[in-house]
């Protein structure tokens, strides 16, 4: 928005615009499951009934970009303006080529940061959540994507913001995987209608986090480097076909261990939030251009990649909260074709947030296998 002044006034509103209907504008040939199909069916009636809340709770993995194909058809066809809001802008980039295949008589616009578009005025925007402040009354049909992200689920201001950007009878869906506690008290308290989706789309279960113990773990990441038993298991992991992921939990870890990783000889790189390459360097790993990603949360949600282990380090750090490492583990087994990621939580110590992130990928099992 550039910079304003406390002293500045501002002005908002909405124009008196009418939007295209679109006759059948989801060209999407593949198929739902049962569970995506109820959750597809229940936004589009709120879609059709005109406004209201959703929550679609589903895991990792669940599909839910296909779950919001018939909302997003009938807001279309009803000429209704629609955004799409997600805290991270690789969500954004991820998702406007797939909706741009879905919807392809449709003008669809991503809005973030340094997005080469900023005339946002199309029927359909794919956006940030921060870009909703330059929005007022603007959309009937609003998704919040990953409400339990940072920054999204601790800042007012951005919540002010979706509140605003969106009419006052507007239909309002919320996505998640790991809901917080405010959104599960509402659920309790019947104030929140809530879909639930426990199973993945091709069926299999979450990966299981394994929990490794390294008692001098900490002493080696101050060194930049990382202990012989994470190098021999990086190295067993290099001789299968899966690609793997690192997390650590700062932008200077991440570099360092990339740096020692390179100078081993592997073909790593590393990606973060104040990367300016990284979009093409997620691209080149998502096309087997490197074997390895060394990264912060900055991935640990909105991103695919078909096939990849992922490995935690120093998963007791304050940064990986029960959500994140729900998130991160969710990263792999993602394909059909390979659903059987390894997920490891290397740390110096166990924390509430890693046992509470393995409970509840394991509760998620357990309701995935009754269905």
């Amino acid at each position: 928005m550039g910079r304003v002044l406390s002293c500045e006034p501002l002005y908002y509103g909405s124009p008196n615009v009418t939007w295209p209907f679109f006759s059948s504008p989801c060209k999407w040939t593949g198929r739902r499951t049962v569970s995506q199909d109820n959750a597809a069916e229940t936004i589009r009636d709120l879609v059709d009934r005109g406004s209201g809340e959703l929550l679609v709770w589903a895991v990792c993995g669940a599909g839910k970009t296909e779950m919001l194909f018939s909302g997003l058809s009938a807001a279309l066809e009803a000429g209704k303006r629609i955004c799409l809001a997600t805290p991270r802008t690789d969500v954004v980039r991820e998702l406007l080529p797939r909706l741009q295949r879905a919807f392809p008589d449709v003008p669809i616009q991503g809005l973030y940061g340094e997005s080469p578009t900023k005339t946002s005025d199309a029927p359909f925007l794919i956006a940030t959540t921060h870009q909703l402040y330059r929005f007022a009354r603007a959309f009937d049909f609003l998704i919040i994507d990953e409400v339990d992200a940072f920054p999204y689920h601790n800042d007012p201001n951005l919540h002010y913001a979706s509140r605003r950007a969106a009419k006052t009878d507007a239909a309002i869906v919320y996505l998640t995987a790991t809901p917080r506690k405010a959104e599960r008290k509402r659920i309790r308290n019947k104030s929140l209608p809530a879909v639930f989706i426990p199973k993945r789309f091709h069926g299999h279960p979450l990966p299981v986090p394994i929990l490794k113990l390294l008692f001098h773990l900490n002493s080696y990441l101050k060194k930049g480097m990382l202990p012989p038993k994470i190098l021999q298991m990086i190295a067993e992991q290099q001789t299968s076909s899966r690609q793997l992921l690192l997390f650590l939990p700062s932008i200077k870890k991440a570099e360092e261990v990339a740096r020692m990783l390179k100078q081993l000889g592997y073909c790593v790189t590393a990606v973060h939030a104040d990367d300016p390459d990284r979009a093409a360097k997620v691209d080149a790993f998502r096309e087997k251009n490197y074997r390895m990603l060394v990264t912060t949360t900055i991935l640990e949600r909105g991103v695919t990649f078909p096939s990849v282990d992922v490995y935690v380090i120093d998963a007791g750090h304050a940064v990986f909260d029960e959500p994140a490492l729900v998130q991160i583990a969710g990263r792999a087994g993602r394909s059909p074709e390979d659903p059987d990621g390894d997920v490891y939580f290397f740390h110096g110590g166990k924390t509430d947030d890693m046992l509470d992130a393995v409970d509840s990928i394991l509760y998620m099992n357990k309701l995935g296998r009754k269905l």
